[in-house]
């Protein structure tokens, strides 16, 4: 099991395309596929290690996610809530001036107007760039600016989820990290997933593209295929002045990332109902296009309608998305499939060729 697994991560290292890489399979239940390949460290000629701890970018989301959920569950909030409701200095407006109500379904689909180019206030941040911005001055400067669209009228990835996060927590009355810890990281014991670094001498060293991959400075400016380019902070995990970002702030490692995924898969476990859960893996976005015209959304990550129409590797109906410091992850409840691949390398671990090599590999391995 894993020839063609083995040979995609094998090239991607010897290609110099990715510099260190983790990959974690299970399905139906169990562990089939267990990897690593290249350098932790390369500089020091350290080999990558089983349960690195990774900067998980916009892996998080998923994570606070099921924290909304879980909280939804308990009667804390409604997916129909107003966000303004909670954040009374959140009140982004449409370009006419007019108001919007946006509502937590509309954070967790994509579908709130809200975008991440916000080159108009250069001291806006997402989720893993550099900032000393607390939920409030970050969020009042977003809500100056016009939204792209009224809410509920089109899809556009977002710093929606970091919003969500400052709704989560208000509610609960501490931080962003307690607020998951006390519903879905402390339940399914990911002791080493939070907004923290549970233990330095796993902290996998992060790399940016290029021909080789170099060790990020801080700040580190990636350019994708588009042209459009990600601010990197690899330091702003250690701050205490940044807002704990919910689409993008918290670390871990793929043995938690696995955990979490495959106790969705299930259902849930103690942590969501079976019945949000359900949802979430589901089309939330109706007709709306998600990221392109094969996919919608549910409120985990895209969901994969058409096989013909996405160049996203994976069965009809599975669930998948990524996160920009090198790391992507899929759920195919057809084929009961959890498949949790980390990298040290941004951004071709996340949306280059190697992870939808890898995909289609695992699949070509199963058969």
């Amino acid at each position: 099991m894993g020839h063609r697994v083995n040979a995609v991560m094998d090239s991607a290292i010897e290609q110099q395309k990715i510099v260190g890489a983790e990959l974690l399979v299970f399905q139906h239940g169990k562990q089939i596929i267990r990897r690593t390949a290249g350098h932790f460290d390369r500089e020091a000629n350290v080999p990558m290690i089983e349960n690195a701890i990774y900067r998980l970018a916009s892996v998080t989301k998923p994570i606070i996610a099921a924290t909304a959920l879980a909280m939804v569950d308990k009667g804390l909030l409604k997916l129909d809530d107003a966000v303004r409701d909670y954040l009374p200095y959140f009140t982004p407006r449409l370009p006419d001036g007019s108001e919007a109500v946006i509502t937590i379904h509309h954070l967790l689909t994509h579908t709130s107007g809200l975008g991440y180019d916000y080159s108009a206030d250069p001291l806006i941040s997402g989720g893993v760039g550099p900032t000393d911005n607390n939920f409030e001055e970050n969020f009042t400067r977003v809500a100056k600016l016009p939204l792209n669209f009224a809410p509920g009228t089109a899809w556009l990835y977002s710093v929606a989820i970091d919003v969500l996060g400052a709704v989560l927590a208000k509610i609960h009355g501490g931080t962003l990290d307690e607020t998951a810890k006390t519903y879905v990281t402390g339940p399914l014991g990911m002791a080493d997933t939070g907004f923290f670094v549970s233990d330095l001498t796993r902290l996998a060293k992060p790399y940016a593209d290029g021909a080789p991959p170099h060790q990020m400075r801080d700040p580190e400016p990636v350019m994708n295929a588009e042209g459009n380019t990600t601010v990197f902070s690899p330091k702003r995990i250690f701050s205490a002045k940044a807002f704990q970002s919910g689409g993008g702030g918290m670390a871990g490692t793929s043995s938690d990332m696995a955990t979490f995924f495959e106790t969705m898969r299930k259902g849930g476990g103690d942590v969501v109902s079976e019945a949000l859960v359900r949802r979430a893996f589901t089309n939330q976005t109706g007709g709306l296009l998600g990221p392109d015209a094969g996919r919608s959304f549910g409120y985990f990550g895209s969901i994969i309608e058409d096989t013909s129409r996405t160049e996203q590797p994976g069965g009809r109906g599975a669930a998948n998305w990524g996160g920009v410091y090198g790391h992507s992850w899929l759920v195919d409840h057809a084929k009961e499939l959890t498949i949790v691949s980390m990298t040290n390398t941004a951004l071709e671990g996340c949306t280059g060729v190697y992870p939808k090599d890898l995909i289609r590999a695992v699949y070509d391995d199963l058969t």
